[in-house]
Formats: C-alpha cells, structure tokens, sequence
C-alpha cells in the first residue's frame, strides 16, 4: 500500500496517510476540520522500507566477494 502526502489548502496542514489504491481520498484536515485537503501531485510512488526484515547483507555489494 502506498503512503500518500496531503496537505490543507485552508490552514497549510501537511500529513502522510497510509491507505490502499483503492481508497477514497480523504478530505477533512485533522488539524481544522475543514473539508479541504488535497492529495499532492507525485506523492506515493516511493518505496518505503519499514520494519524488521531489511538488512545490508541481504544484497551484494558491487565488486564484493559473490557466493
């Protein structure tokens, strides 16, 4: 699931919300209440590694010893 970046064009509120694709997109700032939150253009389509579970010797190293 991508993690979208919005921000309120009433109080200039920035938030990141985690959500699936098919979500709709969300509107109302926490910060205001105001019904006026716009996804940001770009946003989502980085990869974000979080958790347990990715490590360096999980890749080679260029020019490194290969096994």
């Amino acid at each position: 699931m991508p993690n979208y970046d919005y921000e309120c064009s009433n109080c200039n509120h920035k938030l990141s919300k985690f959500q699936r694709m098919t979500e709709r997109n969300v509107r109302k700032c926490p910060k205001c209440g105001e019904k006026t939150l716009v996804r940001q253009i770009g946003s989502g389509a980085a990869v974000i590694f979080k958790g347990s579970g990715f490590y360096e010797n999980d890749y080679p190293k260029e020019g490194g010893r290969q096994s």
